[in-house]
């Protein structure tokens, strides 16, 4: 019975309860997942107002459903990132901009800092490769134009950025720190560690030296 009622349902109408169905989880998901990480398939239905099997339907695995969370950030990030230009913007200007772009997601975004930057989920390769690349481009690009110190390899600095993300939130979900705070915290050890030379420009510490944003 349910198969003709299936087969009887327009495929446009289909289509459209399935991507209701879909948002409504994602949806939920970014928000439970945020307070409780480890949140199960079950309480992410509720959440989301749907019936496990429906969840199961459109995810077949609770990592799947993650790994799907992960993918919409990423690509909320690439455009970001593209819609900033960061080409057209003077070396440090361009990290700092890229820095703050990847801090605001995973300030919206918290349970990625238990996923994506423990390891890069199956199928979300490209969008992690994307961003690396960019991130080394500026870095060479700055080491060009003798705005960047040239001692450290661009791959060994991207690792060690993301590392200093998670340690940042850490300090925010420990309470040691507030959330501006390691943020500038954050972005003036990230261009440290990058070897920019002179003053940070970043939206959290715009016209301040390395020295204060610290400080």
């Amino acid at each position: 019975m349910s198969d003709a009622l299936e087969t009887g349902t327009p495929p446009r109408r289909r289509r459209s309860d399935a991507r209701r169905s879909i948002d409504a989880i994602l949806g939920a998901a970014r928000t439970l997942l945020a307070e409780r990480p480890d949140a199960s398939m079950e309480q992410l239905a509720a959440a989301a107002g749907v019936t496990r099997q429906t969840v199961y339907a459109h995810f077949a695995s609770r990592d799947a459903l993650i790994s799907a969370l992960i993918e919409a950030a990423g690509a909320e990030a690439v455009a970001a990132l593209e819609a900033a230009n960061l080409d057209a913007l003077p070396p440090a200007d361009a990290l700092c901009r890229y820095l703050d772009i990847g801090w605001e997601l995973i300030r919206r975004y918290p349970y990625l800092l238990a996923t994506a930057l423990a390891r890069t989920p199956p199928g979300n390769e490209a969008t992690h490769t994307e961003g690396a690349a960019l991130f080394e481009r500026i870095v060479r690009r700055g080491r060009q134009t003798g705005d960047f110190d040239v001692a450290l390899p661009a791959g060994w600095l991207t690792a060690a950025v993301v590392g200093l993300v998670g340690t940042a939130a850490t300090e925010v979900a420990a309470g040691r720190l507030g959330a501006d705070e390691a943020h500038a915290a954050f972005l003036a050890s990230a261009l440290r560690l990058c070897g920019v030379r002179g003053r940070t420009s970043g939206d959290g510490v715009r016209g301040r030296t390395l020295g204060d944003a610290v400080t």
